[in-house]
């Protein structure tokens, strides 16, 4: 099984920058599609971001294309999130999420392991 613990959230201004890190445990993180949600206050979960266990594939929900980067560091047991120009509409609780054997899939259902989440903050 895999554990997951994110670090990285904080408070930002309007266009600032954040990398959010989640760290996993277990020796089968490479089989692991890695994914991040997001959950503001009153509002349902919502898919961020997945990278496939290759790493070959990668998805966003649209409103952070062009703004946010997934990537992995298997040898490091690491999934990170980018975020560039951040906007107060991305304030949320982030938490990533692990799919043994999945293919960056943007069904929450699908992921089998859930860190604690981290908050990021955004100030208009």
């Amino acid at each position: 099984q895999v554990q997951l613990v994110e670090s990285g959230g904080g408070l930002v201004q309007t266009g600032g920058s954040l990398r959010l890190s989640c760290a996993a445990s277990g020796r089968t993180f490479s089989r692991y599609a890695m994914g991040w949600f997001r959950q503001a206050p009153g509002k349902e979960r919502e898919f961020v971001a997945a990278i496939s266990w290759t790493g070959g594939s990668t998805n966003y929900v649209d409103s952070v294309k062009g703004r946010f980067t997934i990537s992995r560091d298997n040898a490091k047991n690491t999934v990170y999130l980018q975020m560039n120009s951040l906007k107060p509409e991305d304030t949320a609780v982030y938490y990533c999420a692990a799919d043994f054997g999945g293919k960056a899939t943007i069904t929450s259902t699908s992921y089998e392991y859930w860190g604690q989440g981290t908050q990021v903050t955004v100030s208009s």
